[in-house]
């Protein structure tokens, strides 16, 4: 009996495990109406509490304000979680907001200085669990590129440079592919000189879902806008639009 129960409740964590499907949802560009909507309905949530991290903008008002105008007719529940905050007015921590909601935002800026003040605040670790757990990850530009491994940001001076990720998804990142120019010749060279690891790019209008590290479904918000599978082959780049479904 001791070994038939054993067994069941082995049983019983294998298939719940199976149901968190871990999701990341990760576009080219800044936020819109038409991803916020999108990554409110992967939550398979009636009206879905999602959270925005103005972090990388080092929680700009204005950035803030134009996250709640675009929620304004949208049926979520939406929140923003500030990091620039006074222990007597914050009365949960940063852990303690994350894990309550349906999915996380990130918003583009300075990934570097985000990613800093992420790991020092153990916000990192906080974001970790919450995926771990099914609580869909999405963002765009900085808020895209911190979900890989590592690709190239703007954060420093002068030129575009390497970056690590929180290295959910296990493949580098190129945000921005064809709006800036430099972004995509760069992202090519790094991946032959083996300073990427192979990886996806994502103009700015268009996404990428992953569920459980893997290539789910490719969204974007007209027809000349595309996400890409780019990678190495005996020594040339090798470029693979994925196909995409527009999204309103």
């Amino acid at each position: 009996m001791k070994k038939i129960l054993t067994i069941f409740f082995a049983l019983i964590t294998m298939v719940t495990y199976s149901q968190t499907d871990k999701k990341a949802f990760v576009y080219g560009g800044q936020i819109t109406k038409e991803f916020i909507k999108y990554t409110a309905s992967i939550t398979n949530k009636e009206k879905p509490k999602i959270c925005f991290l103005p972090t990388a903008t080092a929680d700009n008002q204005r950035y803030i304000n134009y996250w709640y105008e675009l929620c304004s007719d949208l049926d979520i529940k939406p929140k923003v979680m500030t990091v620039w905050i006074n222990s007597s007015t914050q009365k949960q921590t940063f852990e303690e907001i994350l894990l309550e909601m349906d999915a996380i935002i990130v918003g583009g800026g300075n990934t570097l200085n985000m990613l800093a003040i992420w790991k020092a605040q153990k916000i990192d670790a906080a974001l970790q669990k919450a995926y771990e757990k099914g609580i869909v990850m999405a963002g765009g530009s900085a808020g895209s590129l911190c979900w890989f491994n590592a690709g190239t940001t703007d954060s420093r001076p002068k030129e575009l440079t390497i970056v690590k990720g929180l290295g959910f998804l296990n493949y580098s990142h190129c945000p921005h592919y064809h709006s800036e120019k430099s972004r995509k010749p760069l992202y090519h060279k790094n991946i032959l000189d083996k300073k990427l690891t192979n990886g996806y790019a994502c103009d700015d209008r268009s996404g990428i879902l992953f569920i459980n590290g893997k290539v789910k479904n490719s969204v974007s918000l007209d027809s000349e806008s595309f996400s890409y599978y780019v990678y190495e082959e005996n020594g040339k780049i090798i470029e693979e639009k994925l196909p995409t479904e527009i999204i309103r």
